[in-house]
């Protein structure tokens, strides 16, 4: 079998296995009376992060428990669906929410395809690592730990990866290693990249809920849609399954659910506390950058709408439970687990025994006043991209002709890659004609999207303002786009769509299609593949064909109507 084949064979087969937990889970939702699109995707998102938590839990206490389990949720979540399915009620969300579950198998499938453009089976991790650009080996770590739980348990503590203890990364992409662990495994990873990509590519679900909760037409849904998907966050994160694109669905959700306007009703409904409380605590125990997005995520839903005393309690009860296992374990099993918060928040990497607390007053105490403000002016440089942009123009300058375009590609992958401004590049036309018209046109009319520009707009801006003042912002830690929400840059590119559209569709058509030629012009080559490796025709084929089926569904919604976007629950 060529390598281009089991490539989609294991794609298939990781993606059978962690939606039937989602399919599940919508058609219970359903059944018990649910129809919102939105709470539904939420709920299939939450009970697939909880099973996964559980999973490692069961683990943990023996591995025997833990393939159990990971049994159990197969078969029972087959088993449930079949139950449903004569069910008129369970089957309702089924249809409407065909088109996201489309555009979540085809994604996979064209990152997938796309990664391994040239490339062999023998090292897919390294692959990731050296595709698109030189990364380190951060996106091994949960299979690493999880293997270590699948043979051990609760007996003795992990050794350390490198310098990586087991506490150090937050753990739900492990529990969805173990999850699909006893259905197939290859030392070499591939059953795991595989997974990794599916799991990344739960931003299309979490993109459909925010785009599911405004009053967006289907033609600017659709522009939105294709802008992210054939995006370098979505293409490098995708590929390089550290789990840091997962929390974008967890958190376009929960930001969608504050949009919308029952939820000045849901704040009094106890359960939607508990929903909304586990969907945030998830992206927090996938990534704890997710922190920079929630803080003014909370704000922004209490700005909307005081929650009910009940509705606090329900939700604060709930993030506890799902998250105190998480910090009993870093606390007790592996101490310390606080590296990380060190090194963002205090501006050290280093190794110690000294508490975060500590750890953050003494960077501070050391940079004093004037060290501090340079390193927040830093962060913001880093969003602007100044120093990179400054840098690449050098280095482009400097290139003999021999090599220069491939130099030239590289240097714009290492610029897109850091720099939230430089990453977003034409798109930010948007959001400028749509300033310059309604100075121009005060008078004029305001569809949806202007109110979804505006609103999005100030949560955004204050997310990048709470993210560049909280960041340490030394040259460890510095307010680039993998050291804090990838949230934020999927965001970033709904507004800005959003604002191109406001102006007029066809400008909007135009900047989407030119960002899209100019991020696939980028990552379609492979500057540095892997020894005695050729391009795929199979995989350009699978790739650009799975592409294109995105497109189009995304484009058409064939299982959308405008009327079949539900806002109400039971």
């Amino acid at each position: 079998m060529s390598f281009s084949l089991e490539v989609g064979l294991l794609q298939l087969m990781e993606l059978v296995l962690l939606g039937l937990p989602l399919v599940a889970a919508t058609m219970f939702a359903a059944w018990r009376g649910l129809r919102s699109t939105v709470l539904l995707i939420g709920v299939a998102l939450a009970t697939s992060g909880v099973i996964a938590m559980l999973m490692l839990g069961a683990y943990f206490l023996s591995p025997s428990v833990g393939k159990t389990f990971a049994f159990l949720v197969v078969f029972g979540s087959s088993a449930l669906i079949a139950a449903l399915a004569r069910n008129s009620d369970a089957r309702a969300p089924l249809r409407p929410l065909a088109t996201p579950f489309a555009l979540w198998i085809l994604a996979s499938f064209f990152i997938s395809y796309l990664g391994f453009l040239h490339s062999t089976n023998g090292l897919p991790l390294e692959t990731a690592g050296r595709r698109f650009g030189a990364m380190p080996n951060d996106n091994a770590l949960p299979a690493v730990f999880a293997t270590y739980f699948y043979e051990h348990g609760h007996h003795g503590v992990a050794p350390p990866f490198g310098d990586w203890l087991s506490s150090d990364r937050p753990p739900l992409q492990t529990g969805y290693v173990l999850a699909v662990r006893p259905f197939g495994w290859d030392e070499p990873g591939n059953h795991y990249t595989m997974l990794g990509v599916a799991l990344q590519m739960f931003w299309v679900f979490g993109m459909w809920a925010l785009l599911q909760a405004t009053n967006l037409g289907r033609r600017l849904r659709s522009l939105i849609l294709i802008g992210a998907m054939v995006s370098d966050v979505a293409i490098i994160h995708g590929f390089f399954v550290w789990p840091k694109l997962i929390t974008a669905g967890f958190l376009l959700t929960a930001a969608g659910m504050a949009y919308m306007p029952e939820w000045k009703d849901w704040v009094r409904d106890p359960r939607v506390g508990v929903l909304f409380a586990v969907l945030i605590t998830l992206a927090m125990l996938s990534h704890g950058s997710s922190v920079f997005f929630v803080v003014p995520l909370l704000v922004f839903a209490f700005w909307r709408a005081r929650p009910s005393w009940r509705w606090l309690a329900a939700a604060v009860v709930a993030a506890l439970i799902l998250y105190a296992p998480w910090v009993a374990y870093t606390h007790y099993k592996d101490p310390p687990g606080n590296r990380l918060e060190k090194w963002q928040l205090g501006g050290n990497d280093e190794i110690t025994e000294k508490g975060t607390l500590a750890t953050i007053a003494d960077g501070y105490r050391e940079e004093g006043v004037g060290g501090t403000i340079s390193n927040k002016w830093s962060n913001v440089q880093s969003i602007l991209g100044i120093s990179e942009i400054r840098v690449l123009l050098e280095n482009v300058r400097g290139h003999e002709k021999p090599g220069r375009v491939a130099h030239t590609i590289e240097e714009l992958r290492f610029l897109r890659y850091f720099g939230l401004f430089p990453f977003l590049g034409l798109l930010l036309l948007g959001p400028l004609a749509m300033a310059i018209r309604a100075a121009v046109d005060r008078g004029g009319g305001r569809g949806p999207e202007w109110r979804f520009v505006s609103r999005f707009g100030l949560l955004t801006l204050a997310i990048i303002a709470f993210w560049a003042l909280v960041m340490f912002g030394n040259e460890i830690s510095e307010s680039v786009i993998h050291q804090g929400s990838l949230a934020v840059p999927m965001l970033c590119i709904a507004i800005c769509v959003a604002a191109a559209y406001a102006v007029d569709w066809r400008f909007a058509l135009a900047l989407v299609a030119v960002n899209a030629i100019l991020v696939l012009v980028l990552y379609v080559p492979s500057l540095s593949p892997p020894p005695e490796t050729t391009y795929s025709a199979f995989a350009a084929l699978a790739g650009a064909v799975a592409l294109a089926c995105f497109i189009a569904i995304a484009w058409l919604q064939p299982w959308v109507t405008d009327s079949t976007a539900p806002i109400t629950a039971k």
